[in-house]
């Protein structure tokens, strides 16, 4: 805050000295309404064309709008000429026109070949104002293979006249008229050294200028202007500065840059100083160049501009890059930049009409606020390249509005980090101090006012963003809530590093790919788990032939190679975890697939610092799980079929349709009133021309009322042409008012053409007035020719019509993938095991944890141990220790 303390002062002196106002107000028009247009964020997309400091593409031909820049920036330019000479061609001549009006010189590098290069200053030859060699392209002798001339653009301007020596025997000449005036532009001649060119494998190289743009007029500079001090002045531009000062580049785009002999605006709003605000573009100018505390100024930005741009839009840059807003006041154009300033009034209850509605809203709509604001900025360190900000949110603020809304502003208008950092926070914070209100007010504190400044209210400071009077001279004001704090720097974090990017390899030459390195890394499963991996990684190459990264790979100290490749070279990076086990070291190295074929080569063997990580346990024990309790469900089911009836279903399945057989029953039943006695046998054979079936069934019965006691005895042998089946199945049920007890007991021998099974089951069943108790016993046995499995199960359920609880246990003898396997699985809520001597505490597994009172252990795999206090954390993955007072 103690940096805006000097502009505050300023800004009130500035703004709102002029008393006479309030006298022509009364004098003029009174139907009147003055609108501050107040840019600020919302959901819409920021304007189609993206305003910045590069101009990335060469421009050919004449159709092309007038341009300049504001400040500095890259670009390719507009190719005007184009010549080449003496044997073979070897030397050849190009112009750019850079930029139009006088500019003030080029920095001193090039990007070329996607690498920077400094420039070498040079003796001039001519009528250009600097000439520069490339380094790098200077022999021995000091010749140039690359010579740049310089023409900043500046009225009255010599010819190139080299360039017109060593055309004019040529078809296509430079003419001793080609002055260029007004225009900036440079004269780029090549000589094709061989050594430069061909035996680096380098082409024509296309060459982007860092060019620092328009000398621009100040009037703070200007003794004839009011407040203003300095030699500049407004029709002289040899007297004009470069600058990147936001304010002086509106200002000078509303004056517009004009025709040298016209004077027709070429680009810009071509106004007067007599309809320019000059104490509000004072105040912004003088805010722009305040240092902050990290010793920058507050606000800087560049632009390429062109006559066909939109003025709105451009002004709106300009604006955004001083988190500013622009201002129409009274017919003249001025600006507001981003600072505190001091209110001039303090508007209370005897000012505000009674008899006048008022509209206030403290509290916008959540639509009409964003808690998530994120942007981007042109990165001087990536060779002028949009970088990403550091995005700003508040976790209480995604907590107020319910959840997270998300928009982004970018300033390719602004180089520097920091500053592009700050202008995204305080566009933020005026995002989110939205409170707004439509207030009358009296006539005596209305002309008091003007549109821009602050006032206070019910504790709060306003901006006044619109200012209406009506023909009867009843004054509104339009306040949108604002605060000191916006700008202030505290809590704002510096922009993002930006580390520049290494210069590309010539495709040409590769024969493998460049900085390959492999390490050892884990893969995330769903439940956060991990699994051993291996991340390969290189430099992306910029090559559309390479259409493949083939890796080869073994663990140290063995002889066994692995493969695996990446069909995206592109990516940089792959992962794998093919043939990768835990805690080894891994060596690798990787060669290049390319389509046409050429000569490839592998990188150096490369080694894992740190052996795979465990396979964490968790991974598979996920997979356990889900394999035990997919089995305890077919148990389940199992029991569900066990128990239903199964009398009726053995009687349906007998038939003699189509077949020969016989049915023999025998039966004696003894009755007196609802008492009841009866045994029943029953014996069936059937044949037919593919099968031959046997069965006995025998059915005991005793009752009286509602008492019931059954005991039933079913026992089959089938045959066929390629199956044998036998089987017997006993139930036994007792029953008394609803109250069931049932025992079944099956035993079934099947074999086929694919294989053989053996099963026994027995289970008991109680019911009693909706309770039940089951349990389920089974031995089976499989034969077959995808393996041999046995299984031994018990399962107890137990509970009431609407919920109920299982557990059991399983042991069985699977195959998994050829592969025979074993597996004990319990279903439990705590599981036990004691020694049974009552010194020793029993290993205990309850609540999905481990417990055990002594353990003995060779050897630990483990990723956290902890505490039961939590005091002390070591973590074997990432090898670190942790002590907590």
């Amino acid at each position: 805050m103690a940096i805006f303390t000097g502009i505050a002062t300023a800004i009130a002196g500035a703004l709102f000295g002029g008393s006479a106002l309030a006298t022509s107000l009364i004098g003029g028009a009174l139907a009147f309404g003055a609108k501050f247009a107040v840019g600020k964020l919302s959901q819409q997309k920021q304007g189609k064309q993206k305003h910045t400091a590069v101009q990335g593409e060469i421009q050919f031909g004449g159709d092309v709008p007038v341009g300049t820049l504001y400040g500095v920036g890259k670009t390719k330019g507009q190719r005007a000429f184009y010549a080449k000479w003496d044997k073979g061609n070897k030397r050849n001549a190009e112009v750019f026109i850079l930029a139009n009006g006088w500019c003030d010189g080029l920095e001193p590098y090039v990007y070329m070949y996607g690498e920077k290069y400094n420039l070498v200053a040079q003796a001039t030859i001519g009528n250009e104002v600097a000439r520069y060699g490339v380094q790098g392209f200077i022999d021995g002798d000091g010749n140039s293979a690359i010579s740049i001339r310089f023409y900043d653009g500046r009225p009255g301007q010599g010819v190139d006249q080299r360039l017109v020596d060593v055309t004019a025997n040529l078809g296509n000449k430079w003419k001793a008229t080609s002055k260029l005036s007004g225009m900036c532009y440079v004269v780029v001649e090549r000589y094709y050294h061989l050594e430069f060119f061909r035996d680096a494998g380098r082409g024509k190289p296309d060459i982007d200028f860092v060019l620092r743009g328009l000398r621009e007029y100040d009037p703070r500079k200007d003794s004839t202007v009011a407040g203003g001090s300095g030699t500049q002045r407004l029709n002289t531009p040899s007297t004009w500065v470069h600058t990147k000062n936001p304010a002086v580049h509106r200002l000078n785009y509303q004056l517009g840059l004009r025709a040298l002999v016209s004077g027709r605006t070429l680009i810009g709003e071509g106004k007067s100083l007599g309809q320019i605000d000059l104490a509000t573009y004072f105040v912004a100018m003088n805010v722009c160049d305040t240092l902050r505390s990290n010793g920058k100024k507050t606000y800087e930005c560049s632009l390429f501009v062109s006559g066909d741009d939109d003025h709105t839009e451009v002004l709106k840059q300009f604006d955004d890059a001083m988190a500013g807003y622009g201002l129409n006041r009274r017919g003249l154009s001025g600006v507001i930049p981003g600072a505190p300033q001091i209110p001039v009034k303090d508007l209370t209850a005897a000012d505000i009409p009674i008899d006048r509605a008022k509209d206030v809203q403290f509290r916008p709509s959540a639509f009409e606020r964003f808690n998530h604001l994120s942007g981007q900025f042109t990165s001087i360190e990536s060779m002028w390249n949009p970088e990403s900000l550091k995005p700003v949110y508040v976790n209480a603020d995604i907590a107020a509005d319910g959840r997270n809304r998300q928009t982004s502003i970018d300033f390719l208008q602004v180089t520097d980090p920091d500053i592009a950092q700050y202008l995204l926070n305080i566009r933020y914070r005026q995002n989110r101090m939205g409170g707004k209100a439509t207030v009358p007010v009296s006539r005596r504190f209305g002309l008091a006012v003007q549109e821009g400044e602050w006032i206070t209210w019910r504790g709060k400071s306003w901006l006044i963003s619109e200012w209406r009077a009506d023909e009867r001279l009843r004054i509104t004001l339009v306040l949108s809530e604002t605060s000191a704090a916006i700008y202030d720097d505290a809590g704002i974090q510096p922009g993002p590093i930006v580390v520049p990017p290494t210069p590309p390899i010539n495709p040409s030459l590769l024969s493998t790919v460049q900085n390959f390195n492999v390490a050892a890394g884990m893969i995330n499963g769903a439940q956060g788990y991990d699994t051993p991996a291996l991340l390969f990684t290189w430099t992306p190459p910029d090559d559309p032939t390479i259409t493949a990264v083939r890796f080869v790979y073994q663990i140290e100290g063995t002889t066994e190679i692995f493969e695996d490749q990446c069909t995206s070279p592109e990516d940089g990076s792959f992962r794998t975890t093919k043939n990768v086990v835990s805690g080894k070291v891994y060596n690798a190295r990787a060669t290049i697939t390319t389509v046409p074929d050429r000569l490839r080569t592998f990188t150096p063997w490369m080694t894992t610092a740190q052996p795979t990580g465990l396979q964490t346990l968790l991974t598979g024990l996920q997979q356990l799980q889900d394999d035990a309790l997919n089995r305890f469900k077919e148990l389940q089911q199992e029991m569900d079929e066990f128990f239903r009836p199964r009398l009726v279903e053995l009687l349906d399945a007998f038939s003699l349709e189509g077949a020969v057989g016989q049915i023999e029953r025998q039966q004696i039943v003894a009755t007196i009133g609802d008492a009841l006695a009866q045994i029943t046998e029953e014996r069936r054979v059937r044949v037919s021309e593919n099968e031959a079936m046997a069965q006995l069934l025998t059915y005991l019965q005793a009752s009286l009322g509602t008492t019931n006691a059954r005991l039933i005895t079913e026992e089959t042998v089938r045959a066929t042409t390629d199956s044998a089946l036998a089987s017997s199945i006993t139930t036994l049920d007792v029953e008394v008012d609803g109250n069931l007890a049932r025992l079944i007991a099956e035993e079934t021998a099947r074999a086929d053409g694919d294989g053989a099974l053996a099963s026994s089951i027995s289970g008991v069943s109680a019911d009693f007035n909706g309770r039940f108790a089951q349990g389920l016993v089974k031995f089976e046995a499989v034969a077959a020719p995808t393996g041999v499995d046995a299984r031994f199960s018990v399962l107890l359920r137990a509970g009431t019509n609407q919920r109920f609880k299982v557990s059991g246990f399983y042991v069985e003898l699977y195959t998994e993938g050829g592969v025979q396997k074993s597996r004990m699985a319990v279903q439990a809520d705590q599981f036990l095991v004691t020694s049974g001597n009552s010194r020793h505490y029993p290993l205990v597994f309850e609540n999905g944890e481990l417990k055990l009172a002594v353990a003995n252990i060779g050897t630990v795999n483990a990723g956290l141990l902890q505490s039961l206090n939590g005091k002390m954390k070591i973590d074997l993955n990432n090898g670190t220790i942790e002590i907590f007072s």
